[in-house]
């Protein structure tokens, strides 16, 4: 179909079935888009088949990257009420006791608990609460996508949509697919998934209880070969276990009773039965796969629907909402302030190389504390053993590094801190302590221990960028301590918190801004692209 025919079927349509972005899924990464469009103004319709939120746990923690993006989406507020700090992890051996314990910080680089624990359900009512007061969603449950008419050229894109009043057609500028791991918006785009070499077969018991239970407040990971397992505590009464199980084995029944009891001795004593209710028992298998393309034209993949990550370091859900993060800033400056259409390329460019980093991550953090199913698991064990003395590897352990910079791009240029997002303390603005991106904005931003030169304030004013001298943000000494370590008098920050580009100590100005300001200039700030040949 070309762009006029399609645009011709449009006219046909009535005009209210025109939506902005169409987002198919209404979990939380579907959801946290549409708050973090809604934000900048962008009007989206959200289609989900059930109609309400999903009554069963899944995801359970989170970073503190993460949390942030929650607080630009305008709930972390709400969130921290119910979202638990994480102590860190301990490695066991197969009679449970301590290998090696790394902890991690209440206060982290983003300015969070570098791990939150949660309930994935009380998530997605947050989110969802938060998605009812803002004009600019609107969230239709009950019906089911049944076709996404992806096309190459930019024309809008035909969703078709089946609920109680029959089958009708919405008419997009934009189509996100969060649709999860079967996503029919994955196929649509003609998208076939990358097998990254991971398939393991595990069972995920929550439970809710009174007893008395035996843990601390962080994750224990069993590394036993012949049964490798995951405990954390979520809540005040709420707790995990993940355990590996065999051909042929279950859970279910009176023996499956008997058995779970015999699993979880180690931790909490069943004697009391009725003090110890499984909220959800499912079995799920564990795989690592990547899809080949995230976009067609104007229909794009986040989250389940474009990467698929085991569980072992908690990134699955924490992957799926940094694409939100990164695509929507992007977004809005194409359809609201025509910037150059190639922007929208840095989406897939830049997060799938991350994405199947965190994702090879997973499968060798995994393949290393459960110590596999063959006859090298002893010698598995003794290199974990090893390497677990190293500094990096402790400071992977402990939530440090798992999300990597930014590679370079047309959005990312070279340099220390290029790529990274920069740190998150309080500051006082106005008389208040406030986070932060709080007085950041949502759009650029300029970071700066130096008195601007011309040229640079005219890169910043050309984006209309905020600028914040370090000197006065009256913080502890966390970002000049940054710029400092970073060989830098100045960062400029994408709306992201990612740093596009530096203002090398001594230099001046920025250190390539005539590269990336053709993709940035728009309609509205023409001046951008003259500022940058001064």
């Amino acid at each position: 179909m070309t762009t006029d025919e399609a645009v011709g079927q449009r006219d046909t349509a009535t005009e209210a079935a025109h939506i902005p972005v169409v987002i198919v899924g209404a979990g939380p990464v579907g959801v946290t888009t549409a708050l973090l469009l809604a934000r900048r103004g962008v009007r989206t319709v959200v289609l989900e088949r059930h109609r309400d939120v999903y009554p069963l746990p899944r995801a359970v923690a989170m970073d503190d990257e993460v949390r942030r993006i929650l607080q630009a989406a305008g709930i972390d507020g709400e969130f921290a009420a119910v979202a638990r700090p994480a102590g860190g992890l301990r490695l066991l051996d197969s009679r449970h006791r301590v290998m090696a314990e790394f902890r991690r910080s209440p206060h982290g680089h983003h300015g969070f608990p570098q791990t939150s624990m949660f309930d994935q359900p009380q998530l997605e009512r947050l989110l969802r609460d938060a998605l009812a007061r803002r004009p600019e969603c609107e969230l239709r449950g009950g019906v089911e996508v049944t076709s996404v008419a992806a096309q190459d050229g930019d024309g809008p894109v035909r969703v078709t949509v089946r609920g109680d009043g029959g089958e009708t057609h919405l008419w997009a500028d934009v189509v996100l697919g969060c649709d999860g791991a079967g996503s029919l918006t994955r196929d649509a785009i003609g998208a076939v998934w990358e097998d990254l070499r991971f398939e393991e077969h595990w069972t995920a018991i929550d439970v809710r209880t009174r007893a008395h239970v035996r843990c601390w407040e962080g994750v224990d990971q069993v590394c036993d070969p012949a049964r490798p397992a995951t405990f954390m505590r979520i809540g005040e009464d709420r707790y995990r276990w993940e355990f590996r199980l065999r051909d042929g084995e279950s859970l279910d029944g009176t023996h499956g009773r008997e058995r779970l009891r015999e699993l979880v001795a180690p931790w909490v004593s069943l004697s009391d039965a009725d003090d110890f209710e499984v909220i959800r028992q499912a079995r799920y298998t564990f795989r690592a796969r990547v899809a080949d393309r995230w976009r067609r034209g104007r229909v794009f993949l986040l989250g389940d629907a474009a990467h698929l990550t085991p569980p072992f370091i908690g990134q699955g859900l924490c992957s799926g909402i940094r694409d939100a993060h990164n695509l929507t800033w992007k977004l809005t400056r194409v359809l609201q302030q025509d910037a150059d259409k190639r922007l929208l390329d840095t989406y897939e460019s830049e997060r799938k190389p991350h994405a199947r980093h965190v994702i090879r991550l997973a499968v060798a953090t995994g393949w290393a504390m459960t110590g596999g199913q063959d006859r090298a698991a002893t010698v598995r064990r003794t290199l974990l053993g090893a390497a677990c003395r190293i500094p990096g590897v402790t400071g992977l352990a402990a939530g440090r590094g798992i999300s990597p910079a930014l590679t370079s791009g047309p959005l990312i240029r070279r340099g220390r801190l290029s790529g990274t997002c920069c740190p998150q303390p309080w500051v006082t603005a106005d008389g208040r302590r406030l986070r932060l991106d709080d007085v950041l904005g949502d759009s650029f931003a300029v970071l700066t221990a130096v008195p601007l030169t011309p040229s640079a304030r005219a890169v910043a004013e050309g984006l209309g960028a905020r600028i914040v001298p370090v000197d006065e943000a009256g913080d502890d000494g966390t970002l000049a301590a940054w710029l400092h370590d970073g060989r830098a008098d100045a960062v400029l920050l994408r709306p992201d918190r990612v740093v596009l580009d530096t203002v090398p100590t001594g230099r001046g100005g920025f250190t390539d801004a005539a590269a990336w300001a053709p993709l940035l200039c728009t309609t509205h700030r023409p001046a951008l692209l003259r500022s940058t040949a001064r």
